[in-house]
């Protein structure tokens, strides 16, 4: 009977251990590893030829992967991959972002353009030669007239003096000669010393307006060399002159 006793005591025990074990906790399962993340996009930008001439055009090209969207600056957006035509005027670096879930991917292609050389500049004109300023402000029209029988400066010949007084002294190496000149009436003898006295009457002026006198020589040719031939008052006002010749200069 004590065995048995023993024995019961000992299934007992084992049951009790067994019972434990099997209401022991068991540990969590282990979490499920997270998804990868989403793949970074790629772009690639090219352009051909990267160097031309203004007025040519060249081939952009790009292509992208995992991107949903593509902008190329300065164009805007476009397709994720393709070719376009440009004809920039200037120089210009093509800027391309592909973007996606995976983020920004960016790449830059430039092109070149030659710029044509500028043109020539005009020819510029060879300065004015003193021949030339003479001919075109002083010759005939800086000639002072005169009333019959008289070498008195008019009163309509002091505007005409005083523009040929600003150009003498503008140029002060110019040598003139001033003419005087009659009509055909009176003796030649006459005519040679009021030709005189009218040269001389427009040089005087011509001093008296600050032109030096170093610069002015008289002659008179009288009634010899007219300007008109006909005879009529008209005519014979023509001949009535001071005439300005660019010449040697210097007093009579």
């Amino acid at each position: 009977m004590k065995n048995t006793s023993v024995r019961l005591t000992t299934l007992g025990l084992a049951a009790v251990v067994t019972l434990a074990a099997c209401h022991k906790k068991q540990p969590p399962a282990a979490p499920a590893p997270p998804p990868p993340p989403p793949p970074q996009p790629t772009a690639q930008l090219s352009v051909n030829p990267s160097t031309l001439n203004a007025g040519q055009t060249a081939t952009l090209t790009w292509s992208s992967e995992n991107a949903t969207s593509v902008t190329i600056d300065p164009i805007g957006k476009v397709d994720l991959s393709g070719q376009r035509t440009v004809n920039p005027t200037d120089s210009t670096t093509y800027h391309m972002t592909a973007t996606g879930p995976g983020g920004t991917a960016e790449q830059t292609a430039r092109v070149t353009v030659n710029q044509p050389p500028p043109p020539p500049p005009p020819p510029t004109a060879p300065p004015e030669t003193m021949v030339d300023s003479f001919n075109r402000n002083i010759r005939d029209k800086g000639d002072v007239f005169f009333d019959y029988d008289s070498f008195s400066i008019r009163p309509d010949a002091q505007s005409v003096l005083q523009m040929d007084a600003q150009w003498l002294k503008q140029h002060p190496d110019a040598k003139v000669t001033i003419e005087g000149h009659c009509d055909e009436r009176g003796s030649t003898e006459y005519n040679l010393t009021l030709g005189d006295n009218r040269a001389r009457a427009a040089r005087d002026a011509l001093v008296q307006l600050g032109v030096p006198a170093g610069q002015l020589a008289t002659i008179s040719y009288g009634k010899e060399k007219p300007f008109c031939t006909e005879s009529n008052e008209s005519c014979w006002q023509q001949n009535r002159r001071g005439h300005f010749v660019l010449g040697s200069g210097g007093t009579q």
